[in-house]
């Protein structure tokens, strides 16, 4: 007869292992002897072996019982369950090292892949850096608010990128730009920007967002206090009737005095004052 230290070196293991078998069932624990001493015989090593080997291939020591006490056809059709979970968890700790080595390079730290793709593009127009991280940011905030929605709006992006005036917009933004009150730069800027939401009317693309008013807010202020010259160029739109830059929203250019029953013109699109509806021109 073997004591529990014999026993764990025949089966090569470690005592607190054997112990640890006893506790959670898979070692039955033999009664003390009368010298107070519990004793193993040849059966006991060679089920404490199989369950060392079981649990040495992978097998989770939940699931090594029952594949103890299997017959040879659910044996095998225990280990091929086992593989297939084994190979499931290898495919999602490939997944999690892929994320962790994407998360290395920063870029992609709460944002989905369709905006580190777009954000890549923009670096392929020669965008600078410091717009980027403006970009990055604002597109993080976006895709938590809207998930589900946040791969159609960057494909919109793209699409919007094929356009010369998106390009020649994003042109001015190579640089470190330190645009003043004054500089060329800022007309051109919004005048490419009020044709952008010009199409964007024409399209239907302007109305219900879903974002808060909150969130809107927090956007733009956001781009005022980051973005060299925003206010200068929302100023100008401002006078053009043209509000909002998260949301864009159409109003009466200043210093109008036209009548609820008169349509205002501006680029072709006409605007009944009273309703606020847009109206494309014919």
């Amino acid at each position: 007869m073997l004591t529990i230290s014999q026993l764990a070196a025949y089966a090569g293991v470690t005592v607190r292992a054997v112990r640890h078998y006893h506790k959670v069932g898979l070692l039955p624990e033999p009664e003390r002897d009368r010298s107070g001493y519990r004793t193993y015989d040849a059966a006991a090593v060679v089920r404490l072996i199989r369950i060392r080997t079981l649990a040495d291939a992978g097998v989770p020591l939940a699931r090594v019982q029952e594949l103890l006490d299997a017959g040879p056809e659910e044996f095998a059709g225990g280990v091929q369950e086992i593989d297939k979970d084994l190979r499931a968890e290898i495919r999602r700790l490939q997944d999690t090292r892929s994320r962790l080595a994407r998360l290395a390079a920063g870029e992609h730290l709460a944002l989905p892949q369709s905006v580190v793709g777009y954000l890549d593009r923009l670096r392929g127009l020669g965008v600078g850096e410091r717009y980027i991280e403006l970009e990055r940011d604002a597109w993080i905030m976006i895709a938590a608010q809207v998930p589900d929605l946040i791969d159609s709006v960057i494909a919109k992006k793209h699409e919007e990128l094929d356009h010369p005036d998106m390009v020649r917009l994003y042109s001015f933004f190579t640089g470190e730009p330190d645009w003043r009150a004054g500089d060329p730069r800022i007309v051109e800027v919004a005048d490419i920007l009020e044709r952008l939401m010009i199409r964007a009317v024409e399209a239907g693309e302007v109305g219900a967002d879903g974002f808060d008013d909150q969130f809107v807010a927090l956007m733009d202020s956001t781009m005022l206090e980051s973005a060299p010259g925003a206010e200068l160029v929302l100023a100008i739109l401002k006078e053009r009737g043209w509000s909002g830059w998260t949301r864009i929203e159409r109003g009466l250019p200043r210093g109008s005095t036209l009548s609820c029953r008169h349509l205002e013109s501006r680029s072709g699109v006409w605007r009944d004052v009273c309703s606020g509806v847009l109206v494309l021109a014919t």
